[in-house]
């Protein structure tokens, strides 16, 4: 019997998460040659994830009333 283990693969990293004052965003990936198409998102629930790279976008109020 073989006593080595499989070799581990790499870990994968977290969704990025963005936090903004704004209740509508846009994400393309982060642009250049591994972007995507512009797609906009609402944050009227609170939060939006992005269906091409996984980015996270959370509502956070900056608390200033106006």
């Amino acid at each position: 019997m073989n006593d080595q283990q499989a070799p581990a693969k790499p870990a994968t990293p977290d969704p990025e998460v963005i936090y903004t004052d704004k209740r509508r965003v846009s994400c393309n990936g982060g642009g250049g040659a591994l972007g995507h198409p512009v797609v906009w998102y609402s944050l009227e629930d609170g939060e939006a994830e992005c269906g091409y790279c996984d980015r996270k976008f959370i509502y956070k109020s900056d608390g200033a009333t106006h």
